[in-house]
């Protein structure tokens, strides 16, 4: 019996759902199937997505789209566009999402009748794959082509952080009016694409199965898998929604390390002494995992072969408690202590980011101007920030809420 139960209970992704569904096959049968993927286009034995697609009898899949870092994920850096190819063994055309085009063009669209969206996001705003879920579905609406969004777990669940993403900020990282860290899975994202933006979209989600995003954001048993080469861990994803602003300065955020995303830093800082400050202008902020001093020298990127004094962030031991941490002030509160502590140190980085040539990277990412001024104002407090992102949160809370798939039933 107990056998049974855990038949039944047991966790399945989109993906699998589709490929075990006969009523979801039997609408895909006679149509031509086009697949979004990446590496961690995966089902639980590993197998990817596009083997499985190419290889089901009730499915004629007839072209693939990678996006950001290409559909291998073999593209480290940002900015590192792909070309379009031929897949090697099954002979049908690859496009990049990533190149030429950002968009996909009417052109690849023909190729198909059905999209099929099976892209492993981190629940971020300014992970591309929320704009490249955008700009599918939009170009798609106007062709009159079917998006099928093969669900997968957000990793960390339904954790909302940051303010909202204010309109004159949009870019490649900003297509979504939503915080910076969500608590949708894409499959919930796309609903609320198709709603807030009026897109007349035969939009399918296929649903994850016994998904519990509050208590298990990711099941036990699901493989880890990088969904961009910088993202080689689970625990780097609980860092994310904070480190990754860290592209828009002169700190490292640790590529060209075994732990990027999870280690911060630059030459010279006296990393006490601002951890020391951290807490004094706001204790609150700093609790929910551990931290250490640590060094580190990056092989390649910001500061490649130079030591840097840093700090490793410690989200995968007992005393990590989710609910407290919250990455995007953190970081925010390391910039303000690294302010205070180091005057002359260059914080923000101007440079070409992501087809942006006239905005401040850090004012595209975090989604406005605000958090820089925060930052180098030396009048400001943690209660003016607390103000504007917990509004914001809060608000985004209530607006969510009926584009939520999981849990619904509980609340």
């Amino acid at each position: 019996m107990d056998f049974i139960v855990r038949l039944v209970c047991m966790f399945q992704l989109g993906l699998e759902n589709l490929l075990t569904n006969k009523d979801l096959l039997n609408r895909l049968r006679g149509k031509r199937v086009g697949l979004v993927a990446h590496p961690a286009s995966i089902d639980q034995e590993l197998n990817h997505s596009i083997d499985l697609l190419m290889n089901h009898s009730d499915i004629q899949l007839t072209c693939g789209f990678g996006p950001q870092h290409g559909i291998r994920g073999d593209v480290q850096d940002n900015m590192v566009e792909t070309e379009n190819e031929i897949h090697p063994e099954y002979k049908i055309p690859l496009f990049s999402l990533y190149g030429e085009v950002r968009r996909p063009t009417h052109e690849m669209l023909e190729h198909a009748d059905v999209f099929l969206f099976d892209l492993q996001d981190v629940g971020c705003r300014i992970y591309t794959f929320v704009a490249t879920l955008r700009y599918l579905m939009e170009e798609a609406a106007s062709l009159g082509k079917e998006v099928w969004i093969l669900d997968r777990p957000n990793p960390v669940g339904r954790g909302v952080e940051g303010s909202l993403l204010e309109k004159e900020w949009m870019s490649f990282v900003g297509q979504a009016f939503i915080p910076m860290q969500h608590g949708l899975t894409l499959g919930e994202l796309a609903v609320f694409f198709k709603e807030s933006l009026n897109l007349d979209l035969t939009l399918e989600v296929v649903p994850m199965k016994n998904y519990f995003p509050s208590k298990e954001p990711w099941p036990k048993d699901l493989a880890w898998v990088n969904p961009s080469p910088n993202l080689p861990t689970f625990t780097s994803t609980r860092a994310y929604t904070g480190t990754v602003i860290l592209e828009g300065t002169h700190l490292s955020e640790g590529r060209g390390t075994t732990r990027v995303l999870e280690v911060l830093g630059a030459p010279n800082l006296q990393i006490q002494k601002i951890l020391d400050r951290m807490k004094e202008i706001e204790k609150n902020w700093y609790e929910g995992v551990r931290v250490r001093p640590c060094f580190f020298i990056p092989m390649f990127h910001k500061f490649k072969d130079q030591l840097c004094n840093g700090v490793q962030i410690h989200s995968e031991d007992r005393y990590c408690v989710p609910s407290h941490y919250r990455p995007f002030r953190w970081v925010a509160l390391f910039l303000k202590a690294l302010k205070e502590t180091h005057p002359s140190f260059e914080i923000w980085r101007s440079f070409h980011y992501e087809y942006e040539k006239d905005r401040l990277a850090i004012d595209l990412l975090t989604g406005s101007d605000f958090l820089r001024k925060w930052v180098d104002d030396p009048h400001s407090t943690p209660e003016m920030l607390e103000s504007k992102w917990s509004k914001d949160e809060q608000q985004w809370i209530l607006d969510r809420d009926p584009y939520l798939i999981y849990e619904r039933e509980k609340r």
